[in-house]
């Protein structure tokens, strides 16, 4: 892929994970955000264009290793990957994070009132996040099998009740742009996941768990929103003109 300052930030990161580095560095948003160009990101941010395009090229010419190029994947297979991976952290990592925030809030609380809002937060981000993973094993993924099956046989299927498949997609990026707010926020109360230098062994895990389940959050909604979405919108099209 040609960069140019055109160039969308979760086009950039749909074609090369690597550079999703950069982004975090600059802090910029290459999940939830990811439709604004280069040209726009910089404006905002008051970055320079040709360092920033620089540090791109370079994390994609790097030879550290690359993600799965989730680009050639079908569908069906971008969608069980998301299922049997990210909801399946979100899903075994959450109720420990809530475990560990509920013990440092009885116990540091007092003294760290920003813990309360902390736990607040996630606890409402992981309730919301688990009612959308639902959103998408229920009604969502198995419309994309559907259309990845009709694909494959030269075969129709109904009308879902939803009309288009762009309905429940741009619901469910909606959602993310939320969970975005919400992370960034909790970035800022943990001082971007640094402890107090005197924490105990219980504060610093809690705050590297938060960090790990941020990073694990931002490559599950980038797969979704630059690639997956993209890909099950262009499939239900082609049985627009085929059907």
């Amino acid at each position: 892929m040609k960069l140019t300052n055109k160039t969308t930030i979760g086009e950039i990161a749909a074609d090369d994970f690597r550079t999703t580095a950069v982004f975090s560095k600059y802090h910029i948003d290459f999940c939830c955000k990811g439709y604004r160009t280069i040209e726009e990101v910089c404006k905002k941010r008051d970055i320079d264009e040709n360092i920033l395009m620089e540090h791109i090229e370079k994390a994609r010419t790097s030879s550290a290793n690359q993600s799965f190029d989730f680009k050639t994947w079908p569908v069906d297979m971008i969608a069980d990957y998301v299922t049997k991976t990210h909801h399946k952290y979100v899903e075994e990592k959450s109720p420990i994070i809530l475990q560990y925030l509920n013990k440092l809030c009885g116990i540091h609380g007092a003294v760290h009132p920003e813990l309360h809002e902390i736990h607040i937060i996630f606890s409402k981000s992981i309730m919301d996040l688990t009612a959308h993973m639902k959103r998408e094993e229920l009604v969502l993924f198995p419309f994309i099998k559907k259309m990845r099956s009709a694909q494959s046989k030269g075969t129709s299927f109904e009308t879902p009740a939803f009309f288009s498949i762009e309905n429940p997609i741009t619901t469910l990026k909606e959602d993310y742009i939320t969970e975005g707010e919400r992370f960034r926020r909790i970035a800022s109360l943990t001082n971007n996941y640094k402890p107090p230098i005197d924490s105990c062994v219980t504060y610093k895990t809690v705050f590297t768990m938060l960090e790990e389940f941020d990073k694990d959050l931002k490559k599950h909604i980038q797969i979704e929103n630059n690639i997956l979405f993209p890909k099950a919108i262009e499939l239900e099209k082609t049985f627009e003109k085929v059907f």
